[in-house]
């Protein structure tokens, strides 16, 4: 998988220095290689690992992310794992795709 140069020169200085949320990021980077295609079912506590951060950093770069429309989430049950996938609302697909 290659990494969109979107990504790199425009999301990562907007999330890390106008948003002050390295988290969300980093949470970004992770549900990119894991969730573009399609949506899946991970726990915070999976994507924490992954990433390295804590839970409650997960959290709040989810909300951030989600706000922005960076993914989208659905959660089926308030104890379940949610379910994610990455988007791209730069590209002409919006999800997938090279833009």
């Amino acid at each position: 998988m290659e990494i969109d140069s979107y990504l790199i020169d425009v999301l990562m200085p907007d999330l890390v220095g106008h948003d002050r949320l390295p988290s969300a990021f980093l949470t970004y980077l992770f549900l990119f290689r894991h969730c573009m295609e399609d949506e899946v079912e991970l726990s915070l506590r999976l994507i924490a690992e992954g990433t390295g951060l804590s839970k409650r950093a997960v959290q709040s770069a989810l909300a951030r992310l989600e706000a922005r429309g960076l993914v989208s989430i659905r959660r089926l049950g308030i104890t379940s794992p949610g379910c994610y996938r990455a988007l791209r609302p730069w590209s002409r697909t919006g999800a997938s795709g090279s833009g």
